[in-house]
């Protein structure tokens, strides 16, 4: 793909990140002033945490965080986990997503991470297809819990 880009991300990039995000979450996303001081936590505070965006002849079309782990088990290894990816609904299908997760898995090889795993959306099944495409298999299961954490103590004795 010619004119693509894939970088860190900046505060300028946020909107554009924002606009991808209300994409995948339906309109839902984080005002700008809370991504701005979660970009600079982030950038602080975790610094093998990467937003990334894509861009194309200057646009921001893309975007995934990329995590890497330190991990004490398997062999102290680190391990990757590549989050909230998402491509443009106009840019999907033409190769966009591909040479996303290819930085990621270049960053992930180069740190020497044993392994690199996401998550999706039962319901996604073109991402499914995509992720299989790229050499991704699927195991285990992946499980999830929503607020509030603590059930209360009727539920804890079913």
């Amino acid at each position: 793909m010619t004119g693509l880009t894939v970088r860190r991300a900046g505060k300028p990039d946020l909107p554009a990140v924002l606009a991808l995000y209300a994409e995948l979450n339906a309109g839902r996303v984080a005002t700008i002033d809370q991504a701005e001081t979660l970009l600079d936590r982030i950038v602080t505070a975790y610094p093998d945490y990467g937003l990334y965006v894509a861009e194309v002849d200057g646009g921001i079309v893309g975007t995934f965080c990329l995590v890497i782990l330190d991990n004490i088990a398997h062999w102290g290894m680190p391990s990757a986990l590549v989050e909230s990816v998402v491509v443009a609904s106009g840019h999907r299908g033409g190769g966009l997503g591909r040479a996303m997760m290819r930085e990621a898995f270049r960053i992930a090889q180069a740190r020497g991470c044993y392994k690199l795993a996401l998550s999706s959306n039962v319901d996604a099944k073109p991402a499914h297809a995509f992720y299989e495409s790229l050499g991704f298999e699927r195991y285990g299961y992946s499980f999830r819990l929503d607020p509030p954490f603590v059930p209360d103590a009727a539920e804890v004795t079913r």
